[in-house]
């Protein structure tokens, strides 16, 4: 559970304020599932996901182009639930941790039984993501699970950057995307996001 006081927005009542709503060109449909309520730890900032800027823009877990997908046409998996971190502190260490409403956590690589996958780690043991960190764990198959999504945005390393990390979080629900952004100052720092479908 959320430790100290939570900002809670039931989206609900805010649509349009933090939705973004995908144009007829759009592969997302209307149906699929809704966000019911989004609840955050204190310091976390919710921006309007949509404003549209042009092109998309690759690994800045943003839907630029504000069609309802994070990230398109830039090799980042997506589904009808996604969830994305990008920061641009290219040292650091910053850890995207997903677990579902069946207490599984998502791993790089492997399918959990709801069908969420983890695609990316960075920045890698070997530099793998070459300075364009990003985090991703997305639906793969199936139907999203009805329930509370526990999303922890935790610095592991600061990997001799200077805090504060700022980090924006991209969350896709069916056809609307969200965007968040927070800091964290110090390693074990942790932002948790709690998502109810």
């Amino acid at each position: 559970m959320i430790r100290n006081a939570t900002a809670v927005a039931t989206l609900l009542g805010l649509a349009g304020g933090l939705g973004c709503h995908p144009t007829a060109a759009s592969p997302a449909t209307s149906s699929g599932p809704s966000l019911l309520k989004l609840e955050a730890t204190p310091g976390v900032v919710i921006r309007r996901a949509c404003v549209p800027t042009g092109a998309e823009l690759c690994f800045n877990a943003r839907d630029d182009n504000c069609n309802g997908v994070i990230d398109e046409g830039c090799g980042v998996d997506t589904g009808l639930v996604q969830f994305a971190i990008a920061w641009e502190a290219a040292g650091a260490d910053v850890d995207l941790q997903v677990t579902d409403p069946d207490g599984e956590l998502v791993d790089v690589n492997r399918a959990t039984p709801s069908g969420l996958k983890k695609d990316r780690d960075c920045p890698g043991r070997k530099n793998e993501c070459q300075g364009q960190n990003m985090e991703n764990v997305f639906l793969e198959r199936g139907d999203p699970i009805r329930g509370v999504y526990r999303v922890v945005v935790r610095l592991e390393q600061l990997g001799g950057e200077n805090p504060p990390i700022d980090v924006v979080v991209g969350a896709r629900v069916g056809p609307k995307t969200y965007q968040l952004e927070l800091q964290l100052l110090e390693p074990e720092d942790e932002k948790t996001l709690l998502i109810e479908l």
